[in-house]
């Protein structure tokens, strides 16, 4: 049963963060106006916010006017509702459960919003920031939250100097500023030897898509925000044996 309950949350919230990251890089509130079909502004009536349901009834169109609506929308949602309930199934209701969803939702957002505009929204990254602190506070005390807050800092230094010294190499921006503050929650999550795992691992996975844009597509500009997010969320879920692997090879 509580698959299914976790299930549904994560159709609505799916539906959310779709509309959350589209609207934000374009500076629009994400409250006014209501949901609306972007190809006639028709006001959607609560029956046709039903999460995949109402896209079935309608057959993928908007009642109004009959343009399609993006298959993505179910998309999101569908796997908002699947990071939902595989977090329950690897960690029932703990510390890793609340965090697992607030990575896995900011996931979606980052996926979005920077393959799409370009852009990190400070407002998700760092509401995610507050609530794991929170969780941290909650669950481990003070002592964590401290040490959590000081390695996303030292995170946050060490991104901006790779930042400042790849802009001074390439004579272009290296990193984008959300990239960096990005950097931030890697450290609250992670700690700063995990932290630095996943940045590496970022660049590991973002590599093969860099060469494609840039010699298939003469795409100048590689979103760095997916692949540092997926990294994190990678590194997250395999902690115990990241873990490992540094203390084997690196004696750290």
């Amino acid at each position: 049963m509580i698959y299914v309950i976790l299930g549904i949350f994560g159709l609505i919230f799916g539906s959310f963060y779709l509309v959350v990251a589209t609207r934000l890089p374009e500076g629009e509130s994400i409250v006014k106006p209501g949901s609306h079909c972007d190809n006639c502004k028709h006001m959607l009536a609560w029956y046709e916010l039903i999460p995949v349901i109402s896209y079935i009834l309608q057959k993928g169109k908007c009642r109004s006017c009959g343009a399609k609506i993006p298959f993505l929308t179910v998309l999101i949602e569908l796997i908002t509702s699947a990071s939902f309930m595989l977090s329950y199934y690897l960690f029932k209701f703990d510390y890793m459960f609340y965090v697992s969803l607030i990575l896995f939702s900011l996931t979606i957002i980052i996926f979005i919003s920077d393959f799409k505009y370009y852009i990190i929204s400070d407002s998700p990254l760092f509401t995610a920031i507050i609530l794991v602190l929170g969780l941290k506070f909650y669950f481990f005390g003070f002592k964590a939250f401290y040490l959590a807050v000081i390695a996303g800092i030292l995170m946050f230094l060490v991104l901006l100097l790779i930042k400042l010294f790849g802009d001074k190499a390439f004579k272009k921006e290296s990193l984008g500023g959300g990239d960096i503050k990005l950097a931030i929650l890697l450290g609250v999550v992670l700690g700063i030897k995990l932290g630095l795992a996943a940045f590496i691992l970022s660049a590991f996975i973002a590599f093969p898509y860099a060469i494609i844009v840039s010699i298939i597509k003469k795409e100048p500009i590689v979103p760095f925000g997916p692949f540092i997010i997926s990294a994190l969320l990678i590194v997250f879920l395999n902690m115990d044996l990241f873990s490992k692997l540094i203390s084997k090879y690196f004696m750290l």
